[in-house]
């Protein structure tokens, strides 16, 4: 990370905040640098009833039978969107998967309060059901999905990938899956106005929303990363995370920590000079789509 990202960053401190966003959103608007050719992008597609149920998909012309890289945005729950106004967040993660040879997607899902826990897993199960359906027809891979995740994002993969009562009858139907600054184990968590909101205000019920028991036992091939400015409960979390497979399984997962970045820096600087998360996603796709 160049030094003056770095001076920046670590200025805005931790406590995620609108001024944090939005001051790391103006950096990084000012460092993107878009490919040079542009793929083809189809917007809003949709994959179920809901408005918010669409999708982006970002491929070359000449795509054939590529790996899938899904990108789920976050939000807090109850805000965000696959493509921001005036910004180039999201659509930068679809390009860099294009730029990468694959195809890239990016989707919307249903927002807290109105969809409550576990809505968000739902509408990634859903989401990936149409594209094991569809994504062929745009030069895809259905067998090589990966998913990937920020925030509310990541926790919503969590859901999906912990219930197996969200899964098609023909199993998970996903490659593997990225984390990045997640909430899995919810009873610990400090609630919020967010987690409320979209978890409910019972908060004996928490436990039963955690999803860190199912993520040490699935099958799927994980990915985590965790920023050095993140809050303290989202470090706490990867703490926790670390803890958990280390006891199930008596090793410790693929996870990265991410220096010098805070909670939402990581995706946005996907297609800047101070893209850590690009090189670790392009890793893991290359590992767990190639034998």
């Amino acid at each position: 990370m160049q030094a003056r990202t770095r001076k920046l960053l670590k200025s805005l401190g931790c406590e995620l905040s609108y001024g944090l966003i939005e001051r790391t959103q103006r950096h990084f608007v000012a460092a993107y640098n878009a490919p040079g050719d542009e793929p083809e992008i189809v917007r809003d597609l949709a994959y179920g009833p809901h408005p918010r149920h669409c999708l982006d998909i970002f491929r070359r012309p000449d795509a054939e039978n590529e790996p899938v890289l899904v990108f789920v945005h976050g939000g807090g729950y109850v805000m965000g969107d696959k493509s921001l106004p005036k910004l180039p967040f999201y659509e930068n993660v679809g390009l860099f998967a294009a730029n990468q040879g694959w195809i890239g997607v990016t989707i919307n899902y249903r927002l807290a309060p109105d969809h409550m826990w576990p809505a968000g897993g739902e509408d990634v199960g859903a989401a990936i059901a149409w594209l094991r359906e569809n994504i062929a027809d745009y030069g895809g891979d259905p067998g090589r999905i990966i998913v990937m995740g920020q925030s509310a994002g990541a926790a919503h993969i969590a859901t999906y990938l912990a219930l197996p009562q969200l899964h098609p009858a023909n199993g998970v139907g996903v490659a593997g899956a990225i984390l990045v600054s997640g909430t899995y184990e919810l009873s610990t968590a400090s609630p919020n106005a967010y987690h409320l909101a979209y978890y409910g205000t019972d908060t004996t019920r928490y436990p039963d929303c955690s999803t860190i028991q199912g993520l040490v036992v699935t099958n799927v091939p994980l990915c985590f990363a965790v920023s050095e400015l993140d809050g303290i409960d989202f470090r706490r979390q990867a703490a926790l995370l670390v803890g958990a497979f280390g006891k199930a399984r008596g090793d410790i997962p693929r996870i990265h920590w991410l220096p010098g970045h805070n909670h939402v820096s990581p995706v946005m600087a996907i297609g800047t000079a101070d893209d850590t998360l690009g090189p670790l996603v392009s890793d893991f796709v290359m590992a767990v789509t190639h034998d």
